[in-house]
């Protein structure tokens, strides 16, 4: 039950990632860099957490979300 709700709440990333760059394109011309950056850092950082000798609670709930961070930046600065 745990996972369900994880896994839903990390899908949930996608439509907010996408109705952030629909709501703020002007800024996304300017702060593409920066998004960029937020995604790099948040996978990085995810990946150190998950080599890290943490606890496992502070571990998942750390890595899912910096990786909700990271789609919604991912999406944000990402063009077709």
């Amino acid at each position: 039950m745990k996972w369900i709700i994880t896994i839903t709440i990390l899908l949930a990333s996608l439509p907010i990632g996408y109705m952030l760059r629909a709501l703020t394109k002007e800024e996304l011309k300017s702060g593409k860099k920066y998004f960029r950056a937020i995604w790099v850092l948040s996978l990085i950082i995810s990946l150190f957490i998950l080599i890290a000798p943490l606890d496992n609670i502070i571990k998942k709930s750390s890595i899912f979300s910096l990786l909700f961070i990271g789609i919604v930046g991912f999406i944000s600065w990402y063009e077709r």
